[in-house]
């Protein structure tokens, strides 16, 4: 009876072991800076909505309504860095975050 109880509690352990770091990554807050967000149509998004996105302030934003407005809707997430202030290295943080 006593290595059925023993047998038990270590596969408790090995769960626990198992979940806790599963449970951790979901409860981590969102990044510094800006809350999380669903990922944003870029061809259809709002002033606000572009601006809950990392490092898109009102300036940035605004170029990318007003590239949207003279080029037509964009075809794929990474014609977004053909707009001023948009580089590759901001654009690599918002990919995940954009579709079209």
């Amino acid at each position: 009876m006593k290595s059925i109880v023993t047998k038990g509690m270590a596969l408790s352990v090995i769960a626990a072991l198992l979940v806790v770091p599963l449970l951790a990554r979901q409860a981590q807050p969102p990044q510094a800076g800006k809350p999380a967000v669903d990922k944003i149509n870029i061809n259809s998004a709002t002033l606000d909505d572009l601006q809950k996105l990392p490092r898109i302030g009102p300036k940035v934003a605004q170029r990318i309504l007003d590239f949207r407005k003279q080029n037509g809707p964009f075809k794929r997430v990474e014609d977004l860095m053909k707009v001023k202030g948009i580089g590759e290295k901001t654009f690599t943080q918002l990919k995940e975050q954009i579709t079209v």
